[in-house]
């Protein structure tokens, strides 16, 4: 069931979640709906909050073949370097922004089996997981942006990098 995005400056998106006790099966319909909500909006990450939900899980699609993760109750277990690159967010229509983040990220979270795995991820898919966690944390992009830029920049830099 593809659900509704909720947007800034709804409460929701700046408060912590709470940690999830138990996975059932409200928890993988949840999954579910998050992941096809994600793939109707064209977005490559999304957090629970964001379809209004104040639960500590979040999905993202990794890497060229996309592939997807669930994280439930993640955690950050260590970051190195630093990256600043364009990020936008499905709660924030029509605003990007530069943004620096760590470039490396170790996780350890629970899919939706119960098992707890680590996971590694750098650059791109570093920040998209860094980013999901972030908005279970209640914190937003926005409030991390160095520079920001409207849609039709961005669209006119993608169009000059692609000449």
């Amino acid at each position: 069931m593809i659900r509704e995005i909720v947007k800034h400056p709804a409460k929701i998106l700046s408060q912590p979640c709470e940690e999830v006790t138990e996975i059932n099966e409200e928890i993988i319909a949840l999954l579910d709906d998050m992941y096809e909500t994600m793939t109707e909006y064209d977005g490559m990450g999304l957090a629970a909050p964001q379809v209004n939900v104040p639960l500590r899980i979040a999905i993202a699609e990794l890497g060229e073949e996309r592939t997807l993760i669930e994280m439930i109750n993640p955690t950050v277990i260590e970051t190195e370097g630093s990256s600043v690159d364009i990020e936008g967010c499905l709660s924030f229509p029509g605003l990007y922004g530069e943004v620096e983040r760590p470039s490396y990220v170790k996780i350890e979270a629970y899919d939706r089996y119960g098992r707890i795995y680590q996971l590694e991820a750098e650059d791109y898919d570093a920040r998209c997981i860094l980013h999901e966690i972030d908005h279970l944390d209640g914190i937003l992009f926005n409030s991390k942006i160095i520079r920001a830029y409207a849609e039709e920049e961005l669209e006119e830099m993608l169009e000059e990098e692609e000449e």
